[in-house]
């Protein structure tokens, strides 16, 4: 007697327009969070993205879910921007300043604080989404360094920390009063990142680990 094998089942692929939606929510939560904080009301995200309530409860089921999802969407497209610039250019210093300069677009300073204590920091997707940004910018930096365009006594670390300082509105200013200065001084700071190095720098390079741990 002879069996015929069971076909495996084909996965639905998500229709054109809950993708459409999807994205109309995590594009709506990252301006309002980076507007108001991550306690804006779901409501409102929903609101703004153009979609009810019940859409937005049916791709994230709840507030982190949300957060993680924003959070890992811009360090993917941060990450993507610098791939970007090194296959078409194939210089890794213009590579860094592109992940920079889309880094502050993306108001990273503003997002990144959201992975508080009560978050899951160690969740899979984020995990893999930092990972690979992080490993990214580090083999990008050892080609800059490698190509003397670089200077050798800085890591990950010290442009992750400049990136986030530079794009942070300082206190007592309204959030977007000064976001015309911010690509002019991020590029000085990248300026300063050129070799031959100028000055020797004081402390440390700032490492991945130090940024984990602080």
């Amino acid at each position: 007697m002879t069996t015929t094998a069971t076909a495996p089942r084909k996965v639905p692929r998500p229709r054109a327009d809950a993708l459409r939606n999807r994205e109309r929510i995590v594009t709506a939560a990252r301006e309002m969070f980076v507007e108001h904080g991550p306690d804006v009301p779901l409501d409102e995200i929903a609101r703004r993205a153009g979609v009810g309530n019940a859409t937005v409860y049916r791709n994230f089921p709840d507030r982190d879910a949300l957060v993680r999802e924003v959070v890992c969407s811009v360090m993917d497209r941060t990450a993507r921007a610098a791939e970007e610039a090194l296959a078409e250019t194939g210089d890794a210093f213009e590579a860094l300043e592109r992940f920079a300069h889309t880094a502050a677009d993306e108001r990273i300073s503003a997002l990144c604080p959201m992975v508080s204590t009560t978050f899951d920091k160690n969740h899979p997707d984020l995990e893999a989404a930092r990972q690979g940004a992080e490993d990214l910018i580090a083999e990008i930096m050892d080609r800059a360094k490698a190509a003397g365009q670089l200077r050798t006594d800085v890591e990950v670390g010290d442009l992750v920390i400049a990136v986030a300082q530079l794009s942070r509105p300082p206190a007592g200013t309204g959030c977007g009063s000064l976001d015309r200065f911010v690509h002019r001084h991020l590029q000085l700071f990248l300026d300063g990142l050129r070799a031959p190095a100028r000055s020797a720098l004081p402390g440390t390079a700032a490492t991945v680990e130090d940024l984990r741990n602080a």
